[in-house]
């Protein structure tokens, strides 16, 4: 196990990284704290010393080192032709259509999305949070920045793209952090095709997302389920709390009364307002692909039993109270549409 002071270390600099990146309004200090982020994050990575979490933990550091070359890159040749080094300032063309491919690469939009699920598979299941909540906050932070300068184009293709894919890609999946990794991708996919009509809606999208990833993740972390079979086989630990996860999948695919629906309702609305009819419809018909998913998580959890035999021994219930994080997110990925009036005014 991770020695406590060099969590610790590692803890702190990633709040530092995310802080730096997200305070700036120089593009140096902006790409200062994501390449902390990242050398943060390797060793909680690369923790269990298992080939695959050395493999995820390379994986996920050749490409961020990447993405964060393309970014530097991106704003120095800006500053050349413009000399502004302002984070909001960003206006030459090729600078912005590199901002937005290296910005895709941190966050995983597709066709940048190859490392995601294998990173996200070969680490455990709180790095994996990690990674799919804290780690996007300042590539989205970002774009929000730069969002009138945004590559609109590329951008809107690599949105329904990622919608498209993140949907296709995680159906023969039986793995939970894969398939995960997918539904990541294609709320991605939704965040990015309003950030340049609606920024704040962006991050609304972003916050309910990261809270819904939490609550599943948590979840499956105290039920110590990481494959469909083995998740099966775990309605016995703690039957309440496999139920509920039914409702969090749910709400995760944005099922009406829960409160994924709210930010899908949003974005369809406000890209009806922008007249863009066509995109609000294909991006709705691609959710019904992560809908088809989830579905299988949610039966595989509560609604199936696994094929027993004789001799099958169950899982015994477990006396540990669910940690009070776990409460706190899942009732909120459950009940909080009826702020959404809040959200409106």
């Amino acid at each position: 196990l991770i020695n406590p002071q060099a969590k610790l270390i590692s803890t702190l600099s990633l709040l530092l990284g995310t802080t730096i990146t997200i305070s700036s309004n120089h593009w140096t200090m902006a790409w200062t704290g994501l390449e902390i982020n990242t050398l943060a994050i390797l060793p909680l990575i690369s923790k269990p010393h298992h080939p695959r979490a050395i493999e995820a933990a390379t994986k996920y550091f050749l490409v961020q080192a990447a993405a964060s070359t393309l970014l530097l890159f991106s704003c120095t040749t800006n500053a050349l032709f413009t000399g502004q080094w302002d984070i909001t300032q960003l206006t030459h063309p090729i600078s912005c259509l590199l901002l937005t491919t290296a910005i895709s690469t941190k966050l995983g939009l597709v066709p940048f999305h190859f490392w995601f699920p294998e990173v996200l598979q070969g680490s455990s299941l709180t790095t994996g949070l990690l990674l799919a909540t804290a780690m996007k906050f300042p590539p989205i932070t970002l774009f929000l920045l730069t969002s009138p300068s945004l590559n609109y184009t590329l951008l809107t293709i690599m949105a329904i793209a990622s919608a498209a894919l993140g949907g296709w890609a995680g159906l023969n999946q039986t793995q939970i952090r894969k398939i995960l990794a997918f539904s990541s991708i294609s709320h991605l996919g939704w965040m990015t095709i309003i950030i340049i009509y609606n920024p704040k809606l962006t991050l609304i999208t972003f916050y309910l997302y990261c809270m819904m990833t939490a609550a599943i993740f948590l979840t499956l972390k105290t039920t110590k389920s990481l494959k469909l079979s083995s998740m099966m086989a775990a309605w016995t630990k703690i039957p309440s709390l496999n139920a509920i996860l039914m409702l969090a999948l749910l709400s995760l695919a944005g099922l009406p009364p829960l409160t994924g629906f709210l930010p899908k309702w949003l974005i369809i609305q406000e890209l009806t307002k922008q007249g863009m009819t066509s995109t609000a419809t294909i991006i709705a018909l691609l959710s019904l692909l992560g809908l088809f998913f989830y579905l299988r998580l949610a039966y595989c959890a509560t609604i199936t039993l696994p094929p027993n035999s004789a001799n099958y021994m169950k899982q015994w219930q477990t006396n540990k109270p669910v940690n009070t994080l776990t409460t706190i997110f899942i009732t909120l990925t459950i009940t909080l549409l009826p702020l959404s009036p809040m959200i409106f005014s």
